[in-house]
């Protein structure tokens, strides 16, 4: 098998937001015409010719990509990253033979290649990309390139490649708005999806791939800003009789001043040498109760920063009229005026969006199940049914309120240009 991390990567066009061209309905034709071009590419054309070339499986069904998740919050890890243990998919089934050219045409008939503005010929330029992120990829989260399963390799390259190429997309433009010699501050990009979509697992994959392609970022989560355990139980004394501000998550339960600190001191870390250190909260602290991690276990991240990813369920909201949320949960009215407050302390710092859409807000419900299952069957404290039910409903009425704004009108302060919306199903794919 090739090793693809030997390749130099050839350089793909600039992609621009405004080009919708469909690939997934080309003829054969057009598809022969784009292949083609894949053996001028110098670097892929002794790899696309080995048509022996065993790249990935076609087998293997189950909505599950990964048999476990590799991920949980910790606030130990060190270059900004949440990684936890990453644990191996092992095959059951023979792998199938798959050449270059239909990985090409896999990655083609992917649903967000249309949304990115992606023709076929822009593909194939930088196909030894697409294959050099793949493979690190599946170093990442221990696969075997062999013997990918359809649904890991559609997590890859139908999902967590095209929003890396996104991602890198905006940040050549972000940087082109500056002059030669100028400090270019990182790119702050939000994402918005609700608990238990795979937000996390995703700016994990984006997060490494940025790492080993040499650019250094740092991952953030709303989390990281909850009140300290004290101030969440001056919160819970102001709002007596609230339950969605009884605990932690709603707009109100966050520290906004250290917000707009954090974030205002990671757009000033243009230079080599400069470093700081990047808050995270210990959900475990207090009996679950949670409390800001001590200064000591935050991990820190180094200059020149080129790009913050930033996560939240939240993030986005837009305040609305008081009868509009008063008809959904008569307590959220507390919240939306909150949430007024929100928007200087965390949206304006997001230059680039992506927000990943939900058809069901009960989805959240399932998903948090489905942990809580996992972790109690691996022999881990997990929540039972009941607490589950009671945690997600604290959620639920922010859900049914602010999401349907978010989705027709895109998060506060955004730009179309500046926007991914990726429409996920309930196994968590990109439709």
């Amino acid at each position: 098998m090739a090793a693809f991390t030997t390749h130099t990567p050839c350089q793909a066009t600039p992609l621009h937001p405004n080009i919708k061209i469909s690939t997934q309905n080309a003829n054969t034709k057009t598809v022969h015409k784009a292949t083609s071009s894949l053996h001028h590419c110098p670097s892929i054309s002794s790899l696309f010719s080995q048509t022996k070339s065993t790249l990935f499986s076609n087998s293997g069904s189950g909505s599950s990509w990964l048999q476990h998740n590799p991920l949980h919050h910790d606030a130990s890890s060190g270059g900004g990253s949440r990684q936890g243990p990453i644990y191996s998919v092992f095959r059951t089934k023979p792998a199938e033979v798959a050449s270059v050219e239909d990985l090409f045409e896999f990655i083609c008939s992917g649903p967000l290649v249309d949304k990115m503005g992606l023709t076929q010929e822009k593909v194939a330029e930088s196909i030894d990309k697409w294959l050099f992120y793949g493979s690190k990829l599946c170093r990442l989260f221990q696969l075997d390139e062999l013997y990918l399963t359809t649904p890991q390799k559609a997590r890859f390259y139908h999902y967590y490649i095209p929003v890396f190429v996104w991602c890198e997309d905006q940040i050549s433009q972000h940087a082109s708005k500056f002059k030669d010699g100028e400090e270019i501050p990182p790119l702050v990009i939000g994402f918005s999806a609700p608990q238990g979509c795979g937000k996390t697992t995703l700016v994990f994959a984006l997060d490494y791939l940025f790492r080993i392609t040499g650019r250094n970022s740092a991952t953030l989560s709303i989390d990281d800003f909850y009140l300290t355990a004290e101030g969440q139980a001056e919160l819970r004394e102001q709002n007596p009789g609230n339950t969605l501000l009884e605990l932690r998550g709603n707009a109100g339960s966050h520290d906004l001043p250290f917000s707009v600190e954090t974030l205002t001191a990671l757009s000033k870390l243009t230079k080599e040498g400069m470093k700081m250190k990047l808050p995270r909260y210990d959900k475990s602290a207090y009996s679950g109760r949670g409390d800001r991690a001590d200064s000591s276990t935050w991990p820190e991240v180094e200059g020149p920063l080129t790009v913050v990813l930033y996560e939240g369920w939240m993030l986005g909201f837009k305040p609305l009229a008081n009868e509009v949320v008063k008809a959904v949960d008569p307590q959220l009215e507390r919240v939306n005026e909150n949430l007024e407050a929100y928007y200087d302390a965390w949206d304006k710092f997001i230059k680039a969006w992506i927000v990943i859409k939900i058809q069901d807000p009960s989805c959240v419900y399932q998903w948090r199940l489905q942990a809580e299952i996992a972790m109690r069957q691996a022999g881990k404290p997990g929540m039972s049914d009941e607490e589950v039910k009671d945690f997600v409903s604290r959620y639920l009425p922010a859900y049914k309120a602010y999401l349907p704004t978010l989705y027709s009108e895109g998060p506060n302060g955004s730009h179309p240009n500046h926007l991914l919306l990726i429409e996920i199903d309930e196994a968590r794919n990109p439709i």
